[in-house]
């Protein structure tokens, strides 16, 4: 391959590719997978892909020709490969992935397993991955990674590709944010999915456990499943997956498919056909079935020899002793029921464990009057979709999971929790007695969901969804102050006769701490100098305007130049001197204290900050659930409190600020600049007091937003480091 790498405009990423590679005697073989994801890429609209996988080949058995072969072909079938060790796929596929990750998303914490070797893998084959990706994307390229084994993969392109739209797909439950904090490494994989644009998932209910994590590990908030990360916006929402429609009523329809499921039905001939066929997987709850199917022979007797179960379990990880040791519970779980209530003409249970062909399995799902589809948790769970559409117009009845994805989808089937062995064999009794009218009412509802939404729209909803936040962020981008409009604001600050900056402190010029300690939201050297420096210059004048007290203030700026006014304007110090408003605050405090005392005692966490002229309670280092109830409702209590006193209840960053209805950031950037001519004005600000400050700016002045959030303002920058840049550049009005 000596030409140049031909770069691609939209990249599909997964584990393993749709084409498997294998090698014997010498000879390199290609096979072809027909799995729904492969069916939702194939029919994208997109001409310019390519699709970035392993090869499903350990890279030990291969030789440089062997790969290089594999490349070009896989190239003409649309594919790129991304090759792997033997010990690679080990700790990373079968290890982090499997052992570690599956276990824990899927609520069996017990068998999760932690090593560090294991993230050492799955750290370096993500960032290998990355490599391939860059090496075969466009700069600004679509591109689409998949499911949980290259979680970091997101975070690590957009390090390298910081242009490039990048979507993720999480194709497993996510967990509630108490299990996924069992995790070293939960920080980490947030941060990897949070390289993303668009973070889908099968439900709302894993988009909302995995917002909350980012809540609780992260600190950020989202605003309707959208959140704000250094000025880019991450849009976290559902996309249920479905099955290929057209491909199952085809087989249904098919000479092959229709001589099996006559068979089926002379074979099954007087007798009720239950059908069940999974992945052999702790998650599957196959033993549970069995025990609510053992249950249903004991409870409803007069179904003796008139019904059989086929169970269908796929081989997977059979070297893996945890998934030996349930194998060996079915076998002899199947065995003891069989023992138990078989007769020499009868068995109520046929168990295969082998991997059918769809030729054989809908066939199967055609001729059975009850499907069973119950697993202890389930991303989606495609099985009960498949059965669903394969049925066409013949009778018969879904007994579904609570715990699957797909059960939001199918409210028309019997829906079961797995774990109750009583209400197992309550459906399937259920389910015998249903009349074939309401089994065909209840087949034709969720069939025409399917239909309406197959898997190949799944695919396009996603990438229409993706490409909706690009536009999201493009808008955003307008108010972005960077380039040109950076330069033009410092030459009108140069060209100035006389200049006011008027600058919020927190949260602008300094990030939010957690601690309770002052002196831990203490400036900087770096930003101490820059204070100093432009205070100093000629023709300007600098405020910081905070709502810290002033004490604060004083220390940490007292020895510049600066204008300071303390509280949100209750106190200012004007040429050494500070002057305070002539407020009376004590008939509010006196008012609110005991309530605010109650509040904090029952809140671990909280406390109480007194200043001059305001009470501020913080709740920062409060859980995050309690801390919405509280805040919430002490709200409501303070104003109740609060009665015809000329007093104001603020929700600010993560606090509650009571003060004077009088003092606002706003009253005093209009008194300031009512003092001063100037022609050039800067009022920079990140929370809701400092929108007060945009609104009473003039014209003619420059109002900057720090951070995400509508704003008044007329540019926005993404973070105090970025406005700590602007203000160096703002050093440069010196030479006027």
């Amino acid at each position: 391959m000596g030409c140049a790498m031909k770069k691609f405009s939209t990249v599909i990423v997964s584990n393993r590719l749709p084409v498997s590679v294998s090698k014997r005697n010498g000879e390199l073989g290609y096979s072809q997978s027909d799995g729904g994801l492969a069916t939702a890429v194939s029919s994208l609209d997109v001409e310019d892909k390519i699709w970035v996988g392993w090869p499903g080949i350990a890279s030990d058995e291969l030789t440089e020709d062997d790969m290089a072969a594999i490349t070009d072909e896989l190239l003409t079938r649309g594919c790129y490969p991304v090759f792997l060790t033997a010990e690679q796929i080990s700790l990373f596929y079968e290890g982090y992935s499997n052992d570690t990750l599956w276990p824990l998303f899927h609520y069996f914490q017990s068998y999760m397993i932690n090593r560090d070797d294991y993230w050492k893998a799955y750290s370096s084959v993500n960032r290998h991955y990355r490599d391939v990706v860059k090496k075969v994307s466009l700069a600004d390229a679509r591109i689409w990674v998949h499911d949980y084994q290259l979680m970091l993969l997101p975070g690590l392109i957009r390090d390298k590709l910081p242009e490039a739209l990048i979507g993720y797909f999480h194709h497993i439950p996510f967990p509630s944010y108490e299990v996924f904090r069992l995790l070293p490494e939960r920080k980490e994989l947030l941060q990897g999915l949070l390289g993303a644009d668009l973070v889908g998932f099968h439900i709302y209910d894993y988009a909302r456990h995995f917002l909350s994590s980012c809540l609780r590990l992260l600190g950020l908030n989202d605003e309707y499943g959208t959140l704000h990360i250094d000025g880019r916006i991450v849009r976290a929402d559902s996309f249920p997956i479905s099955v290929d429609y057209d491909r199952f009523v085809t087989l249904r329809n098919s000479e092959e498919v229709q001589a099996q499921y006559e068979s089926l039905l002379e074979a099954y001939d007087g007798q009720k056909l239950i059908f069940s066929v999974d992945r052999l997987d702790y998650s599957k709850g196959i033993l549970e079935r069995l025990e609510g199917y053992r249950r249903f022979l004991e409870d409803s007797p007069q179904y003796l020899g008139l019904v059989v179960l086929n169970m269908v379990v796929s081989p997977s990880r059979t070297g893996v002793e945890t998934y030996q040791n349930l194998q060996l519970q079915i076998e002899q779980t199947v065995s003891r029921i069989n023992g138990e209530f078989g007769t020499a003409d009868w068995m109520p249970i046929y168990y295969q464990f082998q991997t059918l062909p769809l030729e054989e399995i809908v066939p199967l799902y055609m001729a059975a009057d009850v499907m069973l589809v119950t697993p202890r948790r389930d991303g989606m769970n495609l099985v009960a979709k498949e059965y669903l559409v394969a049925k066409g117009d013949v009778p018969g009845v879904l007994i579904l999971s609570e715990m699957t994805g797909a059960v939001d989808e199918l409210p028309e089937a019997l829906v079961v929790n797995p774990n109750n062995t009583h209400a197992i064999s309550r459906a399937i009794k259920k389910a015998f007695a249903m009349s074939r009218r309401e089994q065909l009412e209840r087949l034709e509802k969720m069939q025409k969901r399917i239909r309406d939404y197959p898997v190949t729209r799944w695919g396009a909803d996603f990438l229409e969804a993706l490409d909706r936040v690009k536009q999201q962020q493009s808008a955003a981008a307008i108010l972005e102050l960077s380039g040109s409009q950076l330069s033009a604001l410092v030459e009108r600050c140069k060209s100035a006769k006389e200049r006011v900056l008027l600058l919020d402190y927190d949260g602008t010029l300094q990030t939010f701490k957690t601690s309770i300690s002052p002196s831990a939201a203490a400036p900087s050297e770096r930003l101490h100098g820059i204070i100093e420096h432009i205070a100093a210059l000629p023709h300007t004048t600098l405020y910081i305007i905070s709502g810290r007290p002033k004490d604060a203030l004083e220390s940490w700026f007292g020895d510049t130049d600066a204008e300071l006014i303390a509280e949100h304007g209750a106190w200012r110090k004007q040429q050494g001197v500070w002057h305070k408003r002539d407020i009376d605050f004590e008939p509010v405090r006196e008012a609110i204290t005991p309530v605010l005392q109650d509040y904090t005692s029952r809140t671990p966490g909280a406390r109480i900050e007194q200043k001059d002229v305001a009470t501020v309670w913080h709740y920062r280092n409060v859980s995050v659930d309690l801390a919405l109830v509280r805040a919430y409702t002490l709200k409501h209590e303070l104003r109740a409190a609060i009665g015809n006193e000329d007093a104001v209840v603020h929700a600010g960053n993560k606090i509650l600020e009571v003060k004077p209805e009088a003092i606002s950031k706003g009253a005093a950037v209009e008194t300031i600049l009512a003092e001063n001519e100037a022609d050039f004005v800067l009022i920079a600000g990140d929370d809701y007091t400092d929108e007060d400050m945009f609104v009473a700016a003039p014209k003619h002045a420059d109002c900057i937003k720090v951070g995400a959030g509508e704003t008044a303002a007329h540019y926005r920058v993404p973070s105090v480091a970025a406005m700590l840049r602007i203000l160096e550049r703002f050093v440069e009005c010196s030479n006027h």
